[in-house]
């Protein structure tokens, strides 16, 4: 039987400073969680055995230590951590910082996606590249 129930979930930034959303959604193949540091704020310096990490900057500037080498990341920007690295999220400025962080191990299963060129069609469905996108929506 197919889930066809969609769970969604609120980032509350303004709440703790830990958001876990991973069980919220869901979501059981990946961890995803909301953070929020607080101006001059640090977490500890950590790392996962197999876990590779993806922290997207909301908000502010991050400070991110991997390994000893500091790399200072703006609004809108990804950075990548992967497995048996060193790392430490940092706030050492006086605004707060919001980011979201995924995880995950194993590897990525590509191109497992079907796709239709209506709600209507039946069948199997066919890989996307195959299904031309559809037009846009009226003006």
């Amino acid at each position: 039987m197919t889930d066809t129930t969609i769970q969604t979930a609120k980032l509350e930034p303004d709440g703790e400073w830990f958001q876990t959303l991973r069980r919220e959604l869901g979501v059981t193949g990946f961890g995803i969680n909301l953070i929020t540091l607080a101006p001059k704020r640090r977490l500890r310096v950590h790392l996962h055995e197999r876990q590779e990490e993806v922290y997207l900057v909301l908000e502010g500037e991050l400070t991110l230590i991997v390994e000893g080498a500091d790399s200072v990341l703006e609004r809108g920007t990804l950075a990548r951590v992967a497995p048996k690295q060193k790392r430490q999220l940092t706030n050492p400025g006086n605004e707060r910082v919001v980011i979201l962080a995924l995880g995950g191990s194993g590897e990525h299963e590509g191109r497992d996606a079907r796709a239709w060129t209506s709600w209507q069609e039946g069948g199997e469905g066919r890989s996307p590249q195959e299904v031309p996108l559809p037009d846009d929506l009226p003006a």
